[in-house]
């Protein structure tokens, strides 16, 4: 990106229309509208009051090269190639997947997430866990709106509720008598997680309890065969998105716990979670983030197999879907300027009980709360609200059997996809493979070897842009998304111009962006086939 684009997008946003919030300015000149998924544009930064919590608490990524508003002086798009690194990396998470014998049986090769914030703080959230007492991995991608309140709740609870799903009745009934003679529960899940991943201690027990009473529902249905995988994770969201409404509607005398269930359910939250066990792989998805398969083809070609589905306005399945839910009065409302009511863009998700609850019930909920305003909680009912619940946080659910030539899968939330589309992500995993193996593989000498042979080799590797790979792939769609130019080259002045944008200029430019790529072992994929 030349100077002159790094000036226009500064100059672009100093000539925007302002308008003035309580606490913030923010502007209405979007160049890509299709990016903000509220358009309610206010946002209050007042003080939590006494006993209250913000639930914003995130990731602390490095700050000190972003401006916090367009108007500041001496402001500059400037970055040293370090400094760049130190911002793409920050959020770097990796695992390797080993069995006791040091051998990875397992299908799952390793893993390799990352996050970048463009809303300040992140609303973005992931999870990744093994299951303890079920078999599979479970990883998720979380985009919240209007806070990250929801999905952070979400990203805590949604996997221990799947696995608390698959579960047999015997190892159900096995935690519920520890819990009552008040002995230690084996744990359902090993996370493995970012060392500034946060929880919320404060509704831990909570949490917890309500776990509880969903696995003492599970024991009453009173059936041996229990739930297949598809009806776990379909049972699971729809039953997390249900705790979180009952929640924020019951008594509570303690106020930073009720502050915290009310700010939980009035934001919200997409979700796509991938349970992985041997060569089964199910995705459920709520909204818009997206699961994409990369596939290499027998000619060494590479393919994308789409797992998921955007729930938005543009899906002609969701359209005919809220048609049949609502009355023919409503279609022409149902969607307006191709968001859910002209308000939201996905048309599922988590929390945003104001698209959900009648609007008695949520008069009655805000009434007898504190300072919601305090809270960033919005008292606004859309027009031509007449039947709801108008949203639904049921997911659907794809079922995949792998094969050898499924390599990865890239679960993302839709900051990554509004950049690169399927195929330019799967080229570019598939391109960082394929350097990664090269730097992996031993230099091949001729004989006689001499040092000027060896400086030749090495001269080659590093024209090749090997010596600054990033090693995380995750980190490698990041700087792709938001730093390519038209050629589809990391531009640098264009890259430090994106990471330094102020917070009241970025999110005009680019979202949240959370990835997780999970790679897959061909070698146990073919033993399965080989044994079955």
């Amino acid at each position: 990106m030349s100077r002159t684009v790094s000036s226009w997008i500064l100059s672009s946003a100093r000539s925007s229309i302002i308008l003035q919030g309580k606490g913030r300015w923010y502007s209405i000149c979007v160049p890509n509208r299709n990016k903000i998924k509220w358009k309610l544009i206010f946002s209050k930064t007042c003080p939590y009051p006494a006993g209250s919590c913000s639930l914003d608490r995130t990731l602390s990524f490095p700050k000190a090269f972003r401006h916090t508003f367009t108007e500041e002086e001496h402001f500059s798009f400037q970055l040293s190639p370090a400094q760049i690194n130190d911002i793409l990396r920050a959020g770097e998470l990796s695992h390797r997947t080993l069995d006791l014998n040091g051998k990875n049986a397992n299908s799952v090769l390793r893993f390799e997430s990352n996050q970048l914030a463009s809303n300040s703080p992140i609303e973005d959230r992931r999870s990744a866990a093994t299951c303890l007492q079920t078999a599979g991995m479970m990883f998720g991608v979380f985009d919240g709106h209007a806070g990250a309140a929801c999905a952070q709740a979400v990203s805590e609870r949604l996997l221990h509720y799947i696995a608390v799903s698959l579960m047999p009745r015997q190892s159900l009934e096995e935690i519920e008598l520890a819990v009552e003679a008040m002995k230690p529960v084996r744990p359902i899940l090993q996370w493995h997680k970012h060392p500034n991943d946060v929880e919320y201690q404060e509704v831990t027990s909570q949490y917890f309890e309500n776990l509880r009473v969903y696995w003492q529902h599970l024991l009453d249905l009173d059936t041996e065969l229990g739930f297949s995988l598809e009806e776990a994770m379909i049972c699971a969201f729809k039953r997390l998105d249900s705790d979180i409404s009952l929640e924020v509607q019951a008594p509570q005398e303690n106020e930073l716990m009720r502050n915290i269930a009310l700010q939980v359910a009035f934001s919200g939250a997409t979700a796509c979670v991938a349970h992985i066990d041997g060569v089964h792989l199910h995705v459920a998805n709520t909204g818009d983030c997206r699961a994409v398969l990369g596939v290499r083809e027998e000619d060494g070609t590479w393919s994308t197999l789409p797992l998921t589905r955007d729930h938005n306005a543009y899906d002609e399945f969701e359209i005919r879907r809220l048609k049949r839910e609502h009355p023919r009065s409503e279609e022409k409302t149902l969607f307006v300027n191709d968001r859910l009511l002209g308000i939201l863009m996905p048309s599922r998700a988590f929390g945003d009980v104001q698209l959900k609850w009648s609007k008695e019930l949520q008069h009655s909920i805000l009434e007898n709360s504190c300072d919601v305003e305090a809270l960033n909680i919005y008292q606004y009912v859309p027009p031509n609200y007449h039947t709801p619940p108008y949203l639904t946080a049921e997911p659907e659910v794809t079922y995949h059997k792998l094969r050898s030539k499924d390599k990865f899968l890239v679960i993302a939330s839709d900051g990554l996809w509004e950049m690169l589309s399927n195929e330019k992500v799967v080229k570019l995993v598939a391109g960082h493979l394929t350097e990664l193996n090269m730097q992996k593989s031993p230099l091949t000498f001729k004989k006689p070897i001499n040092l000027g042979y060896m400086h030749n080799l090495l001269l080659q590797r590093k024209s090749k842009g090997l010596a600054s790979l990033d090693q995380n792939i995750a980190t490698h769609l990041i700087r792709h998304a938001i730093g390519s130019n038209e050629y589809g080259e990391v531009d640098p002045e264009k890259l430090a111009a994106m990471l330094t944008l102020p917070e009241d200029l970025a999110r005009m430019y680019r979202d949240d962006i959370t990835v997780t790529v999970v790679y897959f072992n061909s070698e146990t994929i073919e033993d399965y086939y080989r044994n079955h």
